[in-house]
């Protein structure tokens, strides 16, 4: 296996206007770590999935997707109590989108260590987490710790990609649970308005990456967005501009960018490598309506490259 991932994916319904004026919906599906786990997929790596989801059309509708996606469902568990949690996208303006959660007491929600740490079995060399998962339940803030821990000491490389969402709880709260996290991680992944959810109070960016790095962390990957993205070791650092495109929807681009990293760890990518890489799959999702629809095979990473107007025969 070369990455397990876990967390809770939700069935996503998006509307082309706010749903009180009744829009058109569309339904798929939606999850920080699934859309890390089908974008590695399609680069060609083994990857599995862990989770929790409701014996209902939705739990269907993510077992399905992953399937066709070719991630690996051996850890998913179909919950007979709880129902599949759900997402409502709204587009409210061209670069704006509201997003609602109805996630409250949902399958995923109730994940455990039981349902992620005997995954770890498979002796992954990569464990995925998100600072996603420990917000949804004590329980699920518990596997992670638990799953970290256990992968860090049995060799595997352990990512996080911060992945704060205000909705789910308090900076606080986040920053309680994800520091704890911090002496399992190898690499961090994140924007600079995160660090200090991992760090108490850093006097500047430059501190708070030196933290980490003191502290075990032996990468930290910053997202800037258009201003591309920067990655500090103890070898320095290196920063790589974005992939310039016209964005459609900005939905998915963390995600999709983690996994290009994660790709270019797995495939032995300089630091420049996998950088660039990671910043060509964040362009290539922002090209594309939905979070993991428009992301690429290995043979396509090369259109971006390609001229304007170009047609393929």
């Amino acid at each position: 296996m070369d990455v397990l991932t876990f967390g809770e994916t939700m069935i996503a319904f998006r509307a082309d206007r706010p749903l009180a004026l009744n829009p058109n919906i569309s339904a798929t599906i939606a999850g920080a770590e699934s859309n890390v786990a089908i974008a590695l997929a399609r680069l060609g790596h083994s990857v599995q999935w862990a989770g929790r989801v409701g014996n209902d059309a939705g739990g269907a509708l993510i077992r399905r997707t992953l399937r066709a996606e070719s991630v690996g469902q051996d850890h998913v568990t179909t919950d007979p109590f709880r129902q599949t949690g759900i997402l409502i996208f709204e587009k409210r303006l061209p670069d704006v989108t509201s997003v609602d959660y109805y996630r409250q007491n949902s399958a995923g929600s109730a994940l455990s260590s039981d349902d992620v740490v005997p995954a770890l079995a498979g002796r992954p060399h990569i464990l995925h987490i998100t600072g996603i998962t420990p917000a949804l339940s004590d329980s699920a803030a518990e596997a992670v710790l638990r799953a970290a821990s256990a992968a860090q000491q049995e060799g595997a490389t352990v990512t996080l990609d911060v992945n704060y969402r205000s909705k789910l709880w308090t900076r606080e709260e986040a920053s309680a649970a994800l520091s704890a996290l911090v002496p399992h991680v190898d690499v961090v992944i994140g924007s600079a308005d995160e660090l200090d959810l991992l760090i108490a109070d850093p006097d500047s960016e430059a501190d708070a990456v030196s933290a980490l790095l003191s502290l075990g962390v032996r990468e930290v990957v910053l997202k800037r967005g258009a201003g591309g993205a920067t990655l500090s070791s103890r070898h320095g650092t290196v920063h790589s501009p974005a992939r310039p495109v016209t964005a459609v929807d900005s939905v998915g681009a963390g995600d999709a960018f983690t996994a290009g990293y994660i790709s270019g760890l797995l495939t032995g990518l300089t630091a420049e490598g996998r950088l660039r890489l990671a910043n060509t799959l964040g362009a290539f999702a922002v090209t594309t309506k939905g979070d993991w629809e428009g992301l690429p095979t290995l043979d396509e990473l090369a259109l971006l490259d390609a001229g304007n107007g170009t047609v393929l025969r």
